[in-house]
């Protein structure tokens, strides 16, 4: 399910071996240390553990063993242990 809410913001995403994702997007959502939740543009700042799977734009799969997830100046950048080498298409 698509979110209502308009805008991108610069997403990041890499592992200690390579830059797995570098482009705007329209959300992120994640599994964290406090629950689930999707990351929109302009999201108040946050820091925390990322742990299962990232989803991007609702289209792209990420599934990872760990990490952590910054989101500041409507930039995330996630820095993740891979569970899998690709990203890969949703559903």
């Amino acid at each position: 399910m698509a979110s209502k809410y308009k805008g991108n913001f610069r997403c990041v995403i890499l592992s200690a071996k390579r830059l797995i994702l570098e482009e705007e997007v329209s959300s992120v959502f994640i599994t964290g240390d406090r629950g689930e939740y999707e990351l929109l543009a302009y999201h108040y700042p946050l820091i925390g553990i990322v742990a299962g799977e990232i989803i991007i734009n609702w289209e792209k799969r990420l599934p990872v063993k760990g990490g952590v997830v910054r989101f500041f100046a409507n930039e995330c950048n996630i820095m993740i242990e891979e569970k899998i080498a690709a990203v890969t298409p949703g559903n």
